[in-house]
């Protein structure tokens, strides 16, 4: 596989990993209430809500581990295992808003691509390259008491136009999805079950989402999840002009599994997830075509600690 569709295809996959709970680019502000409660769970209901107060600050690192099976119309077969992403994220000072909202400033502290032995030189190089440039990215949000994001805004080091935009989104997802679960309006017990469900568009693409989460454990202000993820997308078409890259989505297939732990008086969680994802595409790069089938593992781990970073 040539370098340009090798990271083409990792990008696409990246871009793929985002998890439950997520905004899309075009719905990003949108008040409609995406979940629906399947279980209330027993009879000791109470309502689950954040109860964020001023100044708290948090620090979160983020680690995106992926390994694929690539198949392609000109090299066969490829085993690859892509490097690991870490970033160290700074979220915070909270600012109590008169409506109940809370807004804050998040940041990318620190970041890196842990790069396996005996990678491509130049690959390893411009993932270096994509990881150093997300350094200070990242913006400001504005969540309610139950997770859901009212608006958002990237700061200027976000903007600007050297930055992997899809890979920065990918990680605000991610986190977003994963760090603040948006939680039921009607109150619930546990081994209560709801879900979110979602038309996405992401990067152009269309996805069909359907997130279910699970409240295994509540003590106090401490509550664990479990979170089972389902994408899919039907088949589309999209061109990455400033790379001279049409993609031909044909199918994708994403599932995932998780548990989060989160406490309702901080600004994010702690989370597990492991999953798998299936796509099949065609890659067009000037006058010649790849057709790339994509059978992917990855591992997402967020830990997180509730003071300002010192970096």
């Amino acid at each position: 596989m040539t370098k340009q569709v090798f990271l083409r295809a990792f990008t696409v996959t990246c871009g793929l990993l985002v998890f439950a709970g997520c905004k899309s680019e075009t719905a990003m502000n949108a008040q409609k209430d995406s979940v629906v409660v399947l279980d209330y769970g027993d009879a000791a209901r109470r309502p689950l809500r954040y109860q964020i107060q001023d100044g708290l600050m948090t620090t979160s690192t983020l680690e995106i581990a992926t390994s694929s099976m690539t198949t392609t119309s000109k090299d066969g077969e490829d085993l690859t295992k892509a490097p690991t992403l870490r970033f160290v994220v700074s979220s915070g000072p909270a600012i109590k808003l008169p409506t109940g909202n809370v807004r804050l400033e998040v940041r990318i502290v620190d970041a890196e691509a842990v790069v396996p032995e005996g990678f491509d030189p130049e690959v390893e190089r411009d993932f270096k390259q994509s990881a150093a440039l997300l350094l200070e990215a990242g913006g400001s949000i504005e969540v309610d008491d139950r997770g859901n994001t009212i608006r958002s805004e990237l700061n200027e080091a976000a903007k600007n136009p050297n930055v992997p935009v899809r890979l920065i989104m990918t990680i605000i997802h991610a986190r977003t999805s994963l760090a603040r679960i948006v939680f039921p309006a009607a109150p619930v017990g546990l081994g209560a079950v709801w879900e979110a469900r979602q038309q996405l568009k992401l990067y152009g693409f269309e996805i069909q989402r359907v997130d279910r989460y699970t409240l295994i454990d509540r003590n106090a202000d401490d509550v664990k999840l479990r979170v089972d993820i389902a994408h899919r997308a039907p088949e589309q078409t999209l061109t990455f002009a400033e790379k001279g890259v049409e993609l031909e989505l044909k199918s994708l297939s994403t599932t995932a599994r998780g548990d989060v732990l989160l406490n309702v008086k901080a600004l994010e969680g702690n989370a597990r997830v492991e999953g798998r994802a299936t796509e099949v595409l065609s890659v067009k790069t000037g006058e010649s075509a790849e057709r790339i089938e994509l059978n992917s593992a990855f591992k997402l781990r967020m830990d997180v600690s509730y003071e300002a970073s010192t970096r």
